[in-house]
């Protein structure tokens, strides 16, 4: 399905409205699996945001019953003749890139799970900033039950340092599905709700974000991600710091506590 302003693609449906875009795997029929078409529009459409200051936040969901099936096994079905080495190195990069964009990318992105989020459909709800998920929403590691390592397209990266490495190791170790209600418990999700409620949620917060400076926003995501390696506390506040100077010296600063004090919405120029 063709997107709009310049995201052109026919598994991935973009619509930007404002200085929002939405992303939806459009793929229902096979549970939005990653073919390598939609894992061609996806590296393409979140490595592009960064030349997009007009976008500044994403809400990415699934067409259909569920949000992502994982990697589509009958496209490359289990079995196949052996490949090279180089080769299968490639089809591993296109799709973890994929990963690596979204957390490169400046917007923060917000997630709406419904149904299967599953091995790669996992990844890329670990991937986004926030989770939305519906009661039915199941995810796991499948990697591991089809003869892989559970550590893929950055999973044993996010999971530890969001839920702890026990739960992190059960859940990889096992393939076991993790619940809506247990992963609001953990933390993993943010609210457990109706997709409608869920839409409507993604919207509030999105229009919250949108609050913020241009800058304040593309920097908090930036030392959030930074934060979860830094070597010590004293590593983050001079982080933070630098992030508190750069948005202080700002045209949009001052609009802000102007806005703040006036009671009125932002009119940000990203100066």
């Amino acid at each position: 399905m063709a997107g709009t302003d310049g995201f052109d693609y026919r598994h991935l449906d973009v619509r930007v409205e404002g200085e929002v875009a939405r992303a939806t795997l459009n793929r229902p029929g096979s549970l939005n699996a990653l073919d390598t078409l939609l894992v061609t529009e996806l590296r393409d459409f979140f490595s592009r945001l960064a030349s997009r200051p007009d976008i500044r936040a994403v809400v990415l969901g699934g067409a259909g019953r569920a949000f992502c099936a994982g990697a589509d096994l009958k496209e490359r079905p289990l079995g196949e003749a052996a490949r090279s080495v180089a080769d299968v190195l490639a089809q591993q990069r296109s799709i973890r890139d994929v990963m690596l964009a979204m957390r490169r990318c400046p917007q923060p992105i917000v997630a709406i799970v419904q149904g299967a989020a599953s091995g790669g459909g996992f990844a890329l709800a670990l991937a986004a900033d926030v989770r939305l998920a519906t009661p039915d929403a199941r995810m796991n590691a499948a990697f591991i039950r089809i003869g892989l390592s559970a550590c893929d397209v950055g999973v044993s990266y996010f999971l530890p340092r969001m839920v702890g490495s026990s739960v992190a190791s059960e859940l990889m170790l096992t393939g076991r599905f993790l619940d809506a209600q247990r992963a609001l418990v953990l933390g993993l999700v943010s609210r457990v709700a109706p997709l409608d409620e869920l839409r409507v949620e993604a919207e509030s917060m999105v229009a919250d974000m949108l609050l913020a400076s241009p800058l304040g926003l593309r920097l908090t995501k930036d030392a959030l991600g930074l934060s979860l390696d830094a070597g010590s506390m004293e590593t983050v506040i001079a982080m933070e710091d630098r992030n508190q100077v750069l948005c202080a010296v700002t045209e949009d600063f001052r609009e802000a506590k102007a806005a703040f004090v006036e009671k009125r919405a932002p009119r940000y120029r990203n100066r």
